[in-house]
C-alpha cells in the first residue's frame, strides 16, 4: 500500500465536502489498507486498517456494536451516513475498539465514495519502489496536485477530464456554491450545469484557448447562489486531456492568471504520468501474478508485492466458450470481461490480483483458510459475477483449491485450469465450478490425453461396434451408450434416441453379440462406459 495513503490523509483531502470525523484521532501514520462494504448477511474478508463503509446502520447503539465488531478486525475507520449525534457511548465504543468513527455527508453516493477512497489508495499500489516527484508534487497523485494548485490560487480547485467527471479535487470546496458542492458528491459535473456552460460557448473556448476561460456565475435552480469559475484546459501538444476549474470570489490578478497557466502544464504532466503509470501498474500486476503462477525462486516475493503472502488464497480461471467469429472480437471480449471481473473483484475481494494471461484470465483471491468455506465463498463469487454477465456471454470460470501457502497456488492454479477445461467443453452446461464438482470429468480428459500420446487405439468390443457402424450404419454405438446412460432402462433409452423400444431391444442385442460381451456383468458395463467416454465426439477412429 502507498504509505501517502494514511487515513489522516484521507479525512483532510475528503473534508469537510463528504467526510467528517466524528470520534478518534488518526495520525499521519496510521495507514489505510483497503475499503470493505459492510454487509451483515455475508462473510467479509477484511484487509489490515480497513475503511468499512456502514451503509444502512443508523442509530448510536448498533453504531457502537459495528464499531466493536471491526474493530476485531483490526479495521481504522468505521464510516456511517450523517449527521451522527456525538455522545458517551460512540466516545466509548471508539475508544475501546481503536476504531475512529467518521459520518458521510447526507445527499452523498456510497458507490461514489467507493470510487474516490480505492483511486486515492491505490495510487502507486504495486511495486513502489520510491516516489518519483513532479514540480514537488508526489507524481501521478492528483489530489495532492489539485491542493498545491488550490494553495496557489486561494480558491477551491477540481481536476475534470474530457467529459467533465472529477479525477481530483482539493480541500476547501465549502467555500464553493451548490453546483460545485452537487459535482463533488456526484464525482461528475451536473447535467444541467453542463447545458448552461455549452449555450455560453464556454467549452467551445476552452478548448481552443490556451488561457484561463473566465466563467460568469451560473445557476440551476431559481434562488441558489452561485460564484464565478475561472477554467483552463490540460493539454498534451494537440491532445486535450481535461480540465482545472476554480471557484473564485472575484477575478484573478495577472499573476495568478499566469500562475494558473502554468499549473496546467504541471498538471498535463501528472496527468500523462498517472495514465502511464495506470499502464504500467497493470503490466506489473500481470507479470507478478504471472510469477506467482508460474512458481520458482521469485513466486514468494511476487506473491508479497501483491500483498497476498500471509494469507489463504485460490486461483479463479475465467475462459471464453466457443471458438467461432473473428479473432479481434473475441480479444476484445476477454479483456472487456477481464476488466469487468476485474472490478467485480475489486468489490468483494478487494486486494484480489488479476491478469490475463493469454486466452485466460486468472485470479489470485484471498479466502477463508477453510478449504471448504474458502471454495464455497469462490463459487458464489464468480457465480454471480456469471450471473451478471449474462445469459449470452460466453464467460466460464474455474475455481482451484486453496491454498494455504505460496507453495500450493501452482496446484491451486493446475486445478483452476482443469475445471475450466471440463467447462469449456460443455458436457453439462455449468458456467461456474470448483474442481471438487467436476474432477470425475476432468479425470475422465487427463485419461483421453495420455490415451493420445501413448497413441491408443480403439481395441476390443467398442472397436468391434465402431467397425460394424461403418460398414452398415446401424448405431450401435449409439445404441449401447443410451442404454448405459440410462441403466438398462428400454423405455428412457429408446426415448432419448428416438426409435421404438422393439427396435431398440433388438439393437442391443444386435450389439452385444457383435461386440461379444455379456451385457449382465457389472464390469463389462464398467469397461464398456469408461472407453465410450473417451471416445472422441468428432469420429470412432482412435481415442484421440
Amino acid at each position: 500500500m502507498n504509505p501517502r495513503t494514511s487515513l489522516a490523509r484521507v479525512l483532510k483531502d475528503f473534508s469537510p465536502a463528504l467526510l467528517d470525523l466524528v470520534e478518534g484521532s488518526p495520525g499521519p501514520e496510521d495507514e489505510v489498507g483497503g475499503v470493505v462494504i459492510h454487509d451483515p448477511g455475508d462473510e467479509i474478508a477484511y484487509p489490515p486498517r480497513a475503511i468499512v463503509l456502514g451503509v444502512g446502520v443508523y442509530g448510536a447503539k448498533d453504531t457502537a456494536r459495528l464499531l466493536r465488531e471491526v474493530g476485531g478486525h483490526g479495521a481504522a475507520a468505521l464510516v456511517v451516513r450523517g449527521p451522527v449525534e456525538r455522545g458517551e457511548a460512540l466516545s466509548a465504543a471508539s475508544a475501546e475498539s481503536g476504531v475512529a468513527l467518521v459520518s458521510l455527508t447526507q445527499g452523498a453516493s456510497w458507490s461514489q465514495l467507493t470510487q474516490l477512497l480505492r483511486t486515492l489508495l491505490t495510487e502507486g499500489d504495486v511495486g513502489d519502489a520510491g516516489v518519483e516527484t513532479l514540480g514537488g508534487v508526489p507524481s501521478g497523485d492528483l489530489f495532492a496536485l489539485a491542493n498545491a494548485v488550490a494553495t496557489l490560487l486561494d480558491a477551491p480547485i477540481t481536476i475534470e477530464d474530457r467529459r467533465q467527471r472529477i479525477l481530483a479535487f482539493s480541500g476547501r470546496q465549502d467555500e464553493a456554491d451548490q453546483s460545485r458542492v452537487a459535482t463533488i458528491l456526484a464525482r461528475q459535473v451536473p447535467d444541467a450545469y453542463l447545458r448552461i456552460l455549452e449555450s455560453r460557448g464556454v467549452f467551445s473556448e476552452l478548448y481552443r484557448s490556451d488561457r484561463p476561460v473566465h466563467i460568469a456565475p451560473a445557476t440551476i435552480e431559481e434562488g441558489e447562489t452561485a460564484i464565478p469559475r475561472v477554467a483552463v484546459a490540460v493539454r498534451a501538444g494537440d491532445e486535450f486531456l481535461g480540465s482545472v476549474w476554480a471557484a473564485i470570489d472575484g477575478p484573478l490578478t495577472p499573476d495568478r492568471e499566469q500562475a494558473f497557466q502554468d499549473a496546467a502544464k504541471l498538471v498535463a504532466l501528472h496527468l500523462l504520468r498517472h495514465r502511464a503509470g495506470t499502464d504500467a501498474q497493470n503490466r506489473l500486476r500481470a507479470d507478478l501474478v504471472s510469477t506467482v503462477l508460474e512458481g520458482g525462486a521469485g513466486a514468494v516475493d511476487a506473491l508479497d508485492r501483491l500483498g497476498l503472502v500471509k494469507e489463504p488464497t485460490l486461483v479463479m480461471a475465467m475462459g471464453l466458450t466457443g471458438a467461432g467469429g473473428d479473432h479481434a472480437e473475441r480479444a476484445a471480449e476477454r479483456q472487456r470481461l477481464t476488466s469487468a471481473l476485474g472490478i467485480h473483484l475489486n468489490a468483494v475481494q478487494p486486494r484480489s490480483a488479476l491478469a490475463l494471461l493469454g486466452d485466460v484470465a486468472y485470479a489470485i483471491v484471498p479466502v477463508a483458510s477453510d478449504p471448504v468455506a474458502g471454495q464455497e465463498r469462490a463459487v458464489r463469487i464468480a457465480g454471480n459475477f456469471v450471473e451478471r454477465a449474462g445469459k449470452r456471454s460466453p464467460v466460464v470460470i474455474g475455481i482451484g483449491s486453496v491454498a494455504t501457502d505460496p507453495a500450493a497456488i501452482g496446484p491451486s492454479r493446475t486445478r483452476a485450469d482443469r475445471a475450466l477445461r471440463v467447462l469449456l467443453s460443455g458436457q453439462d452446461g455449468r458456467r461456474v465450478a470448483s474442481i471438487a464438482d467436476v474432477y470425475i470429468d476432468a479425470l475422465l480428459l487427463d485419461l483421453r490425453d495420455l490415451a493420445a500420446v501413448q497413441g491408443d487405439e480403439l481395441l476390443g468390443p467398442v472397436a468391434r461396434l465402431a467397425a460394424y457402424d461403418a460398414r452398415h450404419r446401424a448405431h450401435l454405438i449409439e445404441t449401447l451408450r443410451a442404454w448405459l446412460d440410462a441403466f438398462g432402462d428400454i423405455t428412457a433409452a429408446s426415448s432419448s434416441v428416438f426409435v421404438h423400444p422393439n427396435t431398440f431391444r433388438y439393437r442391443i442385442r444386435r450389439a452385444a453379440e457383435v461386440a461379444q460381451v455379456d451385457l449382465q456383468d457389472p464390469s463389462v458395463r464398467f469397461a464398456l462406459m469408461l472407453q465410450l467416454r473417451l471416445m472422441p465426439s468428432a469420429g470412432p477412429a482412435s481415442l484421440a
